[in-house]
């Protein structure tokens, strides 16, 4: 019986001109290999909360029993009716569109209304009194960055916790709750910092035009819980808030 030598892949071979071709098909292995945690790397990178300088925590890990609540704001672009801006606190970049009226007092309201319906209350300062200091301090430190001023705010009215909110858009329907002409639109942002440390502990983000059933199945729920009919832009904010509010920080 015949014995054959086992049969070994050469490191290298020759081509017609004498050159050395490497063999590279285990390199490539190792390199197909590594495609998986390139992608899912990029996941994560993509779906990673940015924000400023400070120091990120997870939410829900913080209960704040005093918390002072800052005007929410309407940030709309300056020159023209709509268009991209900057979240001032965090930098997220939303499509933003003018507003008459004051939906930002109206979204105001309606969060603190949520976070009442709470099981835990929450010993909130709020109205004319933090509007007074925010403006004051405001005017003293106009190039201290808004985060630092919210600290001293905070500071100030002995609050553990200091949310800041704002409205990018709230559009109202045109027509009526089963016609329309243009559905309702709203997007608005709520932080909540911790003062002793700067650091946004949570963040409420709401971005939603309302469609119908035939435009997006994926919102069917949604849709039904309206009535199956098209809501108001306040409606449409009230929805939002029930389901951000639901993270907050001591709601769970």
């Amino acid at each position: 019986m015949k014995i054959f030598p086992e049969r070994t892949e050469p490191a290298a071979v020759m081509d017609k001109g004498g050159r050395i071709i490497e063999k590279s098909s285990g390199f490539l292995r190792g390199l197909y290999s590594l495609f998986p945690i390139c992608i899912l790397l990029l996941m994560v990178e993509g779906c990673l909360y940015r924000e400023d300088a400070g120091i990120a925590v997870p939410e829900g890990k913080v209960v704040f029993d005093r918390i002072a609540v800052v005007p929410f704001q309407q940030i709309v672009p300056e020159e023209s009716r709509s268009g991209t801006v900057h979240c001032p606190l965090c930098g997220l970049m939303v499509d933003a569109t003018r507003s008459s009226g004051s939906p930002e007092a109206l979204v105001e309201d309606l969060f603190l209304k949520q976070l009442d319906k709470g099981k835990r209350k929450f010993g909130l300062i709020a109205g004319e009194r933090v509007a007074a200091v925010f403006r004051r301090v405001s005017a003293i430190s106009l190039k201290i960055p808004l985060r630092q001023v919210l600290r001293d705010v905070g500071s100030e009215l002995g609050a553990e916790g200091v949310v800041s909110g704002y409205v990018y858009r709230f559009r109202e329907r045109k027509g009526v709750s089963y016609a329309v002409e243009q559905p309702a639109s709203v997007a608005f942002e709520i932080h909540l910092l911790r003062v002793s440390d700067g650091a946004l502990v949570w963040r409420g983000y709401f971005d939603r035009t309302q469609s119908s059933l035939m435009e997006d199945l994926l919102k069917a729920p949604s849709f039904y819980r309206g009535g199956g009919r098209w809501v108001t832009a306040e409606q449409l904010a009230e929805e939002g808030l029930e389901q951000v509010v639901k993270t907050f920080p001591g709601m769970q």
